[in-house]
Formats: C-alpha cells, structure tokens, sequence
C-alpha cells in the first residue's frame, strides 16, 4: 500500500509541475490551481507514504520519476526537445534510484 501511495504522490507531483509551464508564470488561473492543488496533494500522499517507508531512498524515486515524468511530459505536451546528453542524464538518474534501494533498502526497519 505504501508504493500506492507513492505512486500517486508521483503523478501529483508531475502533473503540477507540467502544469507549472502551462500556467506562464502563475498568470493562467486553471493551471496555477492545478500546480497548488497538485503539490499539496502530492506531499500529503508522500507523507503517507514515509510513516512506513524510509524517507532516502523514497525521496530519491519520487524525484527521480517525478524528473523522468516531468521530461517526458514536456516532450508529449510542450514539443520539448530530446538531446542525447538529456537520455543520457535520466540514465544516469535511473541508475542512482537503483544504486541507491539496493544500498538501504526502502522499508523502516
């Protein structure tokens, strides 16, 4: 249940930050409430989620896919660019979550 709970606060968090870009600085009122209403979302599923989890390695998935979900929301809905060295980078920041669980592990002990 804990890894459903990040799983939302993940999705949360990208939307809002995909919705950040859409908002043109706060200046959008739709998409400046969704990032408000997303984030706090987002943090409330979190910390539902680390009464049970350790807050390490947790942290470093929920910012690793909300990194890899906001690049690939970007491309999708905004026509970003896909440059080698930015594959390269959500690689590198993949293989950092995993160096990382494998390391500590992610339930409290």
């Amino acid at each position: 249940m804990p890894f459903v709970l990040l799983a939302f606060a993940i999705a949360f968090e990208v939307t809002a930050t995909l919705a950040m870009r859409g908002s043109e600085g706060f200046t959008k009122l739709g998409p400046s409430l969704i990032v408000v209403v997303g984030y706090l979302t987002s943090f409330v599923f979190m910390a539902k989620a680390l009464t049970s989890l350790n807050v390490g390695p947790v942290y470093a998935i929920w910012s690793a896919l909300g990194t890899i979900g906001a690049f690939v929301g970007g491309v999708l809905l905004y026509d970003e660019q896909v440059k080698p060295l930015t594959i390269i980078g959500a690689a590198i920041i993949v293989l950092g979550v995993i160096v990382m669980n494998l390391g500590g592990g992610v339930h409290q002990g």
